[in-house]
């Protein structure tokens, strides 16, 4: 591919990806505003919220892989298709075993996929407004650590899970912001 060509096939999938980072930084405030308010105990709804968070990624990535016309982007996006998905699963079956699991899961999970995002998002560099989602990636992996460290912890909670999405969140809107503003 020529370098005219990745430029104008990278500027074509700007708007779709800056759309889709506006979505997922909806979605993340409202994730972590409803988790805060169940995140005292395992019930019903944090489960699902907790299942959810994970397949919203999956889905979030199969529309960026779709709407992305570079080739290597869509590599790291199947990567993390996989790894979402594997964790909605694990976080599924880690809440009949308590807190503690649910954050070791959540936490090799935000590792995995923050290393993911933070290699997408370097090789996404030229599109511009990717260095926020690159700091993202690196925050992700830092505070996965944390989250299986506070998995050890007594009185362990996922409150913390609610400000990660919520930071998340805002660096998606960063990354949008940008994304506009570089075009």
């Amino acid at each position: 591919m020529s370098t005219r060509t990745a430029a104008a096939s990278t500027g074509s999938s700007t708007p779709a990806l800056r759309r889709l980072y506006f979505v997922r930084f909806g979605f993340a405030l409202v994730w972590a505003g409803l988790l805060f308010t169940t995140a005292s105990k395992l019930g019903p709804v944090s489960v699902t919220l907790l299942v959810l968070y994970p397949l919203f990624d999956v889905v979030a990535a199969v529309i960026d892989v779709r709407s992305s016309q570079a080739a290597k982007p869509a590599m790291g996006l199947y990567v993390n298709i996989a790894i979402s998905g594997i964790a909605g699963v694990g976080l599924a079956f880690a809440a009949a075993s308590g807190i503690p699991a649910v954050l070791r899961v959540w936490g090799v999970w935000a590792v995995v996929s923050g290393l993911t995002q933070l290699v997408v998002g370097v090789s996404r560099r030229t599109l511009g407004g990717q260095w926020a989602m690159i700091i993202s990636g690196a925050v992700s992996a830092i505070a996965g650590t944390s989250f299986i460290l506070q998995a050890g912890q007594p009185n362990a909670s996922l409150v913390t899970l609610a400000g990660y999405a919520a930071l998340g969140g805002i660096f998606f809107l960063v990354s949008a912001i940008r994304l506009g503003t570089a075009r």
